[in-house]
């Protein structure tokens, strides 16, 4: 029976009932009277605690557990002391959630190997206990760095090791194989588990296995297969949610399948789910790189009137997509709109606006941008410096592109792949030998290694070369 909170059935009722004051006089009218005791000893009462103290380690501000993970890997690469030999350092305190959170570091700084011994570690522990959780965590970081072998190695360990699988450690094979190379064969291998998904009570498709699959076979363009899993999405008993719509508009409006991506955003709304901002910033992108200006205008005024509220990637999306179509009036009217609703650019705002004006042929006016940034003591990132020298070479200035390369590192700013890429593609394109061996010099000081991939995209360029400097063409290979 659910429980009034009514101010009214918060009252006390009266104390002064006939049966309660006759048996308990004393009660309603209290007597306090003073005895005094000559020979009475005074006691004092200590409270001390019996419960052990914990172990102390140097705390942050974030949790304890964070804090323990961070000072094992400070102590793993500083000292170059093995990662095991730390652990069984704090082997008292080291539970599951600090070993899921060094899966979680140590995958994001591509020290795979080093997740697999933890997790030979985990398993000598007295506390360990074969969990479907932990095999999901290991698959699916070792699907994010490509090990798909490593991936099936470890589903197999788990099996072996009497743990039943569960829907994640199913989702977390498929994302594995989806991060394959090949992913025609990848695919074929994702709908190969989920229908062996299908056939187990215990690994029945969720959501997140819809999610998983309808944005893969989007990006993979096959979009009979999207229907096809939209369709049994209907008929079982999971409800889609907003990341299974925006993850299949996202594939498909990069894909610049524009009709395909409205006839999701129809079926979103049948369904009765309302758009948040992701679904609005990118649908806004997807017009916009197809210059169907007048539909993402449209989008931003639904916005406006919507309970989201815009975002820098809502007005930095349409900087860039006004700038590659050279409407430099109507990207400035956008900067105007974002100053005017109190938003402060960021780095990403500035090197739109950067490449804005270099699509527009205003290269001094790219520069001022560049320079005042520097000046000011904006955030200038080396991703800043690569489109200030993108837009010196998409409009033919490479001696100007060379003087900023030597100049970058006065500032504080070092050339990445990326910078050695897009140099070597404009020097070699301008037939300009000398600057070619002064990059591949610095590519050498610097410990950048070009493989096969950087070469592939770089020599794009020559195929815009007239026939006649082959020889100035090989000259530059070399």
């Amino acid at each position: 029976m659910p429980l009034n909170l009514s101010p009214h059935s918060l009252q006390l009722s009266p104390l002064g009932s006939s049966n309660f004051t006759n048996n308990f006089p004393q009660i309603h009218n209290p007597t306090l009277s003073w005895h005094p005791c000559k020979n009475l000893r005074q006691t004092h009462i200590t409270c001390v605690s019996t419960r052990p103290r914990k172990k102390r380690f140097p705390i942050s501000e974030e949790s304890e557990t964070e804090d323990l993970v961070r000072y094992v890997l400070r102590s793993f690469s500083s000292d170059k002391v093995p990662l095991v030999r730390t652990l069984d350092k704090y082997v008292r305190v080291v539970r599951t959630e600090h070993c899921f959170l060094l899966f979680e570091e140590l995958g994001r700084r591509d020290k795979w190997l080093q997740c697999l011994e933890v997790f030979r570690w985990m398993q000598k522990q007295r506390w360990y206990i074969a969990d479907s959780g932990v095999y999901s965590k290991l698959i699916s970081v070792m699907g994010k760095k490509g090990q798909t072998r490593m991936a099936m190695w470890l589903f197999s360990e788990m099996r072996n090791s009497g743990c039943r699988p569960d829907s994640s450690v199913y989702n977390a094979l498929i994302t594995a194989h989806l991060h394959s190379k090949d992913k025609a064969k990848a695919l074929i291998k994702a709908l190969g588990y989920f229908e062996k998904m299908k056939g187990m009570q215990r690994c029945q498709p969720n959501v997140v296995t819809y999610n998983i699959l309808l944005r893969a076979f989007a990006q993979a363009r096959n979009v009979n297969q999207v229907n096809a899993l939209f369709k049994d999405l209907d008929q079982s008993i999971v409800s889609p949610d907003i990341y299974t719509y925006n993850g299949v508009m996202d594939a498909y409006g990069k894909n610049g399948m524009i009709r395909e991506m409205e006839s999701v955003l129809s079926r979103m709304k049948s369904n009765q789910c309302k758009p948040d901002i992701i679904t609005f910033n990118l649908l806004i992108d997807s017009y916009g790189k197809k210059q169907d200006f007048d539909k993402m205008e449209q989008v931003f005024k639904s916005l406006l009137h919507s309970k989201e509220r815009p975002t820098l990637p809502t007005f930095n999306s349409m900087i860039t997509n006004y700038g590659k179509a050279r409407q430099k009036e109507n990207a400035e009217s956008v900067l105007q709109k974002m100053t005017k609703m109190k938003y402060t650019p960021n780095f990403i705002t500035y090197e739109s606006l950067i490449m804005m004006y270099g699509f527009c042929d205003s290269v001094s006016k790219a520069r001022e941008i560049f320079d005042d940034m520097i000046e000011s003591g904006k955030e200038v990132k080396v991703s800043t410096l690569n489109a200030m020298l993108d837009v010196y070479c998409l409009n033919g200035l490479p001696m100007e592109a060379d003087l900023l390369f030597d100049n970058a590192r006065n500032v504080g700013l070092l050339p990445d792949s990326t910078t050695y890429k897009l140099l070597y593609k404009a020097y070699t394109k301008a037939n300009m030998k000398k600057l070619v061996q002064k990059l591949l010099k610095h590519m050498d000081r610097d410990g950048i290694i070009p493989n096969k991939r950087f070469f592939l995209d770089a020599l794009g360029a020559f195929k815009s070369l007239p026939a006649s400097s082959g020889n100035q063409q090989n000259n530059a290979k070399t």
